[in-house]
């Protein structure tokens, strides 16, 4: 039976934060991922067909993707979308760029590749960035009312005292993020998913600290999150 959470375990860090039985009492739907090779950062195709072969028939819509490193993950979700939406990604980084390597997916050009290769996407709003808007902009919701709509989260758009990366990272503080989320989440659109990530892994030099804040932040996004969610 599927969970209402999909977990993407690339890592092992949300058993090392000591979040994933947090998710395993939410009824958890955990794809192990922890020996693909051809995954990090970028995502080769044998990877991506594996990945895609493995995901479950029905998608929940809370999703936790592991590190940044994985934020590709995004898109290969979003293919299973049968119906138009809207993605807003709130994160530090655009992750529109051109592929460095032949065309292969990647945690930075995502975003194009799903602007190339998704025809039920209507457009993309960008939270964050440099040079992109740091807050929903004034009536963006109100023009897309009934519409469906995917967020993206990506942790590094908080502050250190938030969130520990592996990414350069923003200065959103999590009460800010989960504002946004609230306003996102009650605004009128129909939530298609919303999926998380912004990890910082053991093997990418994570200490107890690291650990420590990132858990707390994780466990504090799942509960206002699947509120909104539920309501």
């Amino acid at each position: 039976m599927n969970g209402s959470i999909l977990v993407c375990d690339f890592s092992g860090v949300y058993e090392a934060e000591g979040f994933l039985p947090v998710l395993q009492e939410g009824s958890a739907t955990v794809l192990d991922f922890t020996r693909l090779e051809g995954c990090c950062c970028y995502c080769d195709e044998p990877a991506s067909a594996f990945i895609t072969a493995a995901l479950p028939e029905t998608l929940p819509r809370l999703r936790f993707l592991d590190s940044g490193d994985y934020h590709y993950m995004s898109h290969l979700l979003a293919l299973r979308e049968t119906e138009p939406f809207h993605l807003v990604l709130m994160d530090h980084h655009p992750d529109n760029q051109e592929p460095a390597f032949g065309g292969v997916l990647s945690c930075g050009s995502w975003v194009k590749a799903m602007q190339d290769g998704n025809p039920l996407l209507r457009s993309v709003l960008m939270l964050g960035p440099e040079g992109c808007p740091q807050d929903i902009p004034e009536g963006w919701m109100d023009e897309r009312r009934g519409e469906r709509l995917y967020v993206s989260l990506d942790k590094d758009i908080m502050g250190r005292s938030w969130a520990r990366t592996d990414w350069t990272q923003g200065e959103h503080t999590l009460g800010q993020v989960k504002e946004t989320l609230r306003r996102l989440l009650e605004g009128g659109m129909e939530v298609a998913a919303v999926d998380v990530c912004g990890e910082l892994p053991v093997s990418k030099g994570a200490r107890e600290e690291d650990l420590r804040i990132n858990l707390n932040t994780n466990d504090d996004l799942y509960n206002h999150i699947n509120k909104h969610l539920n309501q």
